[in-house]
């Protein structure tokens, strides 16, 4: 299916239900060159521990999250990365265009979730800071199996949806209005996670 068409359907999701699911966003090899990246290959070696909040109020609590994080500077990102970050900027353009969103620049970080991690129900905007519009999150897991665990819970309207962390797999959705969850996992869970902006990104977290 061409990137124009999944980004149809994207659009369409996040008009009517404020979320959107679209397989192959990244094809298996775009997401095989990212995985063999020093940054994955070394494990957790070049990776931060998450923490909550933002800025002086960021604490690092594992009851409530598990993930580690390493954020991507677009500048220096190597080429694989590259591809993924101009699909991004190629989304936010048509979003931008058919929704009518006034967005403006997007943040990205490297994500993994050791075995057995999980992050509790949240919404991921800010209390204090509403400039996060749209959550991406684009999946690294090939061969991904339901008895695995590690779903994505988005907390809908009158159900919950279980999205599991295929390879290649993005999940888009409101950032303030879906409240979600990480589900523990049994294997090591990468993803690619991200957000839309309606403002230039601060990027003295890099």
């Amino acid at each position: 299916m061409p990137l124009t068409d999944k980004l149809n359907m994207l659009a369409d999701g996040l008009a009517e239900q404020g979320y959107a699911v679209i397989d192959h966003f990244l094809l298996p090899d775009e997401v095989q060159t990212i995985l063999q990246l020093d940054e994955f290959q070394n494990g957790l070696l070049q990776f931060k521990k998450a923490g909550i909040g933002q800025q002086q109020e960021k604490q690092i609590n594992e009851s409530i999250r598990g993930d580690y994080i390493q954020w991507i500077d677009r500048n220096t990102a190597p080429p694989p990365l590259q591809v993924y970050l101009e699909k991004l900027n190629t989304l936010m353009g048509f979003v931008n265009q058919t929704l009518y969103l006034s967005l403006k620049d997007y943040e990205v970080h490297l994500t993994q979730y050791p075995p057995g991690t999980f992050y509790k129900r949240h919404l991921d905007q800010f209390k204090k800071d509403d400039h996060r519009k749209l959550s991406a999150i684009c999946y690294l897991n090939p061969n991904w199996k339901t008895m695995e665990g590690g779903q994505l819970r988005l907390y809908l309207q009158n159900k919950t949806e279980d999205v599991l962390p295929e390879a290649g797999r993005l999940v888009c959705f409101r950032s303030d209005l879906l409240e979600h969850e990480v589900l523990p996992a049994t294997r090591p869970r990468l993803s690619l996670t991200g957000w839309l902006l309606d403002q230039v990104a601060d990027l003295r977290h890099l």
